[in-house]
């Protein structure tokens, strides 16, 4: 049975910051340019760069696929992530985490299964959201049984009112935690921005820890250079995209001079 928390991944007393690998459009999407063998040499150079960078861990993200299916995805897209993560723990020995965009948390612990990938990301757990895909529901049953029948040690990192996306009128980000660390059994929470890149918002942070103290917390937008300490003054670790990659924007490729900055702030 997986410790819920973060100390399975990273030890006790690590605040871990997470970096991003954003990969380019893979096969069967609109935006694939022809090559994989593009698509790993880019997952690979940037992996490299984060772990050189000082960082603790890396979460591979399908962020090139747009547009996202809800759901399930398809065959292909599963084998080209599989071979990104394979080729990334290649490259670096951080722990490796998967998220299958726009919700397919259950691919993701496959893949973590057959790659020895060490977390997954659900963007949607527990509950509903309204986002460009339709209404996305929790799979949490299915995602944790999964888990079990693969018998894999593989940590669920669950958003909480994810990015891009509207909660139900009158839902409070307190109650969907408390739902998604008791009853969904999630291993860490994420709280993020209204969208990628941006800030988000230390209140909720602290609304959400006074709920469930119990539970250990990850900022998942919007943490810079300029914000890094206090964004781990208030939550347990971060998951750091688009402030580390070429000129700040999402998907272009990490920029080995950002990501050096960053953790020379955060650790200094």
């Amino acid at each position: 049975m997986t410790a819920r928390g973060l100390a399975g991944i990273w030890g006790g007393g690590v605040r871990p910051l997470v970096g991003m690998i954003h990969l380019p459009a893979l096969p069967g999407a609109p935006g694939f340019a022809g090559s994989m063998e593009r698509v790993l040499e880019r997952a690979t150079k940037d992996a490299r760069s984060l772990d050189e960078a000082g960082f603790d861990g890396l979460l591979v993200e399908n962020y090139g696929d747009v547009p996202f299916f809800r759901g399930r995805v398809p065959s292909e897209t599963v084998a080209a992530i599989t071979a990104a993560v394979v080729a990334i723990r290649g490259a670096s020995r951080l722990p490796v985490g998967v998220n299958v965009l726009r919700n397919d948390p259950v691919s993701a612990v496959g893949i973590a299964a057959a790659t020895g990938a060490r977390f997954v990301r659900a963007n949607v757990h527990t509950g509903s959201v309204w986002t460009d895909q339709g209404l996305i529901e929790g799979r949490a049953a299915e995602t944790m049984r999964a888990r079990a029948a693969l018998g894999c040690d593989v940590a669920v990192l669950a958003d909480i009112h994810v990015k891009h996306a509207t909660p139900p009128i009158g839902a409070r980000i307190e109650d969907a935690a408390d739902d998604t660390w008791h009853r969904g059994r999630a291993d860490a929470l994420v709280v993020s921005g209204r969208s990628t890149g941006t800030e988000t918002d230390p209140d909720a942070v602290r609304a959400i820890r006074a709920r469930v103290p119990e539970a250990a917390i990850l900022v998942g937008s919007g943490t810079t250079v300029e914000n890094v300490r206090d964004v781990l003054s208030v939550a347990d670790g971060a998951i750091v995209g688009s402030a580390l990659m070429v000129g700040g924007r999402a998907g272009a490729g990490v920029d080995p001079t950002r990501a050096r900055a960053l953790i020379d702030v955060a650790r200094g």
